[in-house]
């Protein structure tokens, strides 16, 4: 038989990573005020107000890329050529022209056909600009059609992909949606206002761009202070009523810089005025969904988590320290950025960079720096700072700065090089635990501890191991993880939290009540989602009281954030845990609409039908999860629980045999499929799926649960003994294994 939690019904939900979900809200033509959330006696009162008394900063803000985030479509903002001009690409022609003083493009709308689409809005600077435009229900959306600002020619950011109309990546889909993946940094003081009942926006913002007061915070307090007579008379307020000045610390400036310079979720519209960033944003961490594995950025990463991975960070520096924060552009020229802290005669000479004095070889950020191309044409930098290692690409196959010149030259060439230079010896580098941690195999177990335990390793690179735990489920893994449940940083205990939802509630439930409570919103909203799995008897009365509370607070979250595809997935996952199937289905099909391709929303719709006795439906949203992906194992393993659930034996075999096929990395695969051929008599086949799974998986103590037990009973002691003599050293205070253990003398 199956154990209990191989059954469909319990299926883990699909865990769902945010994407930079800047969920905020969609625009009106007419300048709003709003008042501010943290203060309702500090209204915005717009740049204007900042000109008089700060002339030097109001000039170079506005020739910069925040000054150009945003603004109305004129002659002077609009840089594209309009001209009545034709670009085709991938499939679809698209016209560019005017009428009268306004901007239109004619291309493919959501139908598939032409259509002439107004220009609202121009979007950013250079290296490209991009164009807005309106749709019904205050939705605005932004085309894949951008101009190339120095080639001055038209482009498609995403060259080679032919997007169906109807397809959720089409400019037009919910993937290209202004008001939720955009908007947040492109004006100051912007709100949502989403409706979720008319799936509509009422979008609004203080200013069109990123004025004075998306830094500084909104200015009325600061300037009536400063034209009062209080301050005239001499009185000193610190800071004036601005939240960023000269003397704000390093962990103020970053969280100022950072939600628009990192890739992050928010967790409200609500935001609460802190020192803490997780209270209102979560910062990805550099794992191999996003980064390389040693932690280099791959997908469109931003800045802030490179930074925090850097010595530069650890040393205090700060985003001012290199840039001007109101022009947005180095203070200096080239390698004089770097030579303010490092010595110019020792590193800005041959000696030290292998390359002639003035080649762009010999620029420090090109060694140090190394830049990748996002949007088509936008260059941007990694802020992780690096020493170029190309021995770890040798050992790994991560990139190196290296080789993006080099292209002709192996990596074995240039480690080589480096040895010629610098002699044999490498300093310890995070990545040569980092990476073989991220495999999750046999050995990952304790490079992700050697992180943890490392004073050095930066704590950023500790929250990635703890996460990557979660996947590891060891007594010696989750010990590690509740250990971290302490720690003074809120993001290492968030991922923590994030990990224990592998392992069995009874070993972390007491642990996890007090961070209910936690001081950190993000930290309280994990808490909660954990405890949701807890059932309503089983919650310790001292926590009731908090985990209500926290509750509430992670479902405003997830409601927040329903005008995404994925948000409604990850609130129908809240309402299947809470147990409120018709709101969990009415969510993933709200989910499913915005993109039919999310193959973890139909997984879970089927078991949501499933709990309502729904098979048929359930095998449906199956179904059609494997015309989407018919290699993915994950569907086939779930048709085979709903199968053997409804005792069609034969199909249940099948499905598990395909899902075998395409090598499974999930070991409850191996595991069930093991033990039902050895319930149906078929040991020997047992015995080689299982031995398969171990192959591929082999720090799975489950695998060698089942295998022990197949041999049991078979009356195969020896083997039994060999397979029980390994599940008890990878998981030996297991208390579901003592029995085995004694019964066998082990």
């Amino acid at each position: 038989m199956f154990k209990k939690s191989t059954v469909l019904v319990l299926v883990l939900i699909v865990l769902l990573v945010i994407f930079r979900v800047f969920i905020v809200d969609s625009c009106s033509s007419k300048d709003v005020e709003y008042t501010e959330i943290e203060s309702n006696n500090n209204a915005y009162v717009g740049d204007q107000s900042c000109k008089k008394c700060h002339t030097t900063e109001f000039n170079q803000w506005q020739q910069s890329h925040h000054y150009m985030s945003m603004l109305p479509p004129n002659d002077s903002t609009v840089k594209g050529d309009f001209n009545n001009v034709t670009f085709t690409a991938d499939g679809v022609s698209s016209r560019f022209f005017k009428k009268g003083a306004k901007f239109f493009i004619n291309t493919e709308g959501d139908d598939g056909k032409n259509h002439d689409f107004e220009v609202k809005y121009i979007f950013g600077f250079t290296p490209l600009q991009q164009y807005l435009i309106q749709f019904p229900g205050g939705r605005l959306q932004v085309p894949r059609l951008s101009w190339d600002v120095n080639k001055k020619k038209w482009f498609n950011q995403y060259a080679g992909q032919k997007i169906a109309s109807h397809d959720w990546l089409h400019w037009t889909g919910n993937a290209q949606n202004w008001n939720t993946m955009c908007a947040t940094c492109h004006s100051t003081n912007l709100k949502k206002n989403y409706d979720v009942a008319t799936d509509t926006y009422k979008s609004s913002y203080s200013l069109i761009n990123v004025s004075c007061e998306s830094c500084h915070g909104a200015g009325m307090q600061h300037v009536d202070f400063i034209n009062g007579d209080d301050y005239k008379s001499g009185e000193k307020v610190a800071g004036n009523f601005l939240k960023q000045t000269k003397k704000s610390t390093q962990t103020e400036q970053l969280n100022t810089c950072a939600p628009c310079h990192a890739r992050v979720s928010e967790l409200s519209g609500s935001h609460i005025a802190s020192k803490e960033i997780m209270d209102n944003y979560i910062p990805q961490i550099p794992n191999t969904e996003f980064f390389h594995a040693d932690g280099q950025v791959d997908d469109e990463d931003y800045i802030y988590t490179s930074f925090l991975q850097s010595k530069m960070f650890a040393k205090g520096l700060v985003c001012s320290t290199c840039h001007n924060p109101h022009s947005t552009k180095l203070k200096r020229i080239g390698n004089k950025t770097c030579t303010l802290c490092h010595i110019p005669t020792k590193y800005d000479v041959p000696s030290h960079t292998f390359h002639p004095k003035g080649s762009p070889s010999s620029e420090c950020k090109n060694c140090h720096m190394p830049g990748k191309l996002y949007m088509g044409n936008d260059l941007r930098h990694d802020h992780s700072f690096r020493v170029p290692r190309p021995d770890l690409s040798v050992k790994y196959g991560t990139p190196n700065a290296c080789s993006n010149c080099h292209k002709d030259k192996s990596e074995k060439t240039l480690a080589d090089a480096i040895i010629k230079w610098y002699g044999p010896k490498r300093k310890y580098h995070f990545a040569d635990d980092l990476v073989p941690g991220s495999r999750l195999d046999a050995n990952s177990e304790k490079h992700l501890t050697n992180l943890i335990d490392n004073k050095f390793v930066p704590k950023i690179i500790k929250a990635t191991a703890t996460f990557y735990l979660g996947s590891i489920p060891t007594q010696t893994s989750l010990n590690t993880i509740m250990a971290r449940l302490a720690s003074k940083e809120a993001q290492i205990r968030y991922r923590a939290l994030r990990s224990l939802a592998s392992f069995p509630a009874e070993s972390w439930r007491d642990a996890v009540g007090a961070l209910l409570s936690d001081k950190v919103r993000a930290v309280r909203i994990a808490a909660a989602d954990l405890y949701l799995g807890i059932p309503v008897e089983q919650i310790p009365s001292e926590y009731a009281k908090a985990f209500s509370s926290a509750k509430i607070e992670l479902e405003k979250s997830l409601l927040y954030q329903t005008d995404f595809s994925v948000g409604n997935v990850m609130l129908a996952d809240y309402y299947m845990k809470s147990q409120d199937y018709a709101n969990a289905e009415k969510f993933y099909l709200r989910g499913l609409k915005k993109d039919a391709n999310m193959n973890y929303a139909l997984l879970n719709l089927s078991v949501v039908y499933n709990l309502q006795g729904k098979n048929k439906q359930a095998l449906q949203a199956l179904q059609s999860a494997m015309k989407n992906d018919p290699k993915n194992d994950r569907v086939y393993y779930n048709m085979a629980l709903l199968h053997n659930e409804t005792n069609n034996i034969p199909e249940a075999e099948k499905s598990f045999a395909k899902a075998m096929e395409l090598k499974s990395m999930n070991p409850k695969v191996y595991y069930n499929y093991g033990l039902l051929l050895n319930q149906n008599k078929k040991t020997k086949q047992a015995e080689t799926v299982l031995l398969k799974g171990i192959t591929l998986i082999p720090s799975d103590p489950e695998l060698y649960y089942a295998l022990t037990f197949v041999y049991i009973q078979s009356n195969n002691r020896v083997k039994a003994q060999q397979a029980a003599s390994k599940l008890k050293q990878l998981d030996p205070n297991n208390p579901n294994y003592q029995q085995i253990f004694s019964n066998l003398g082990i």
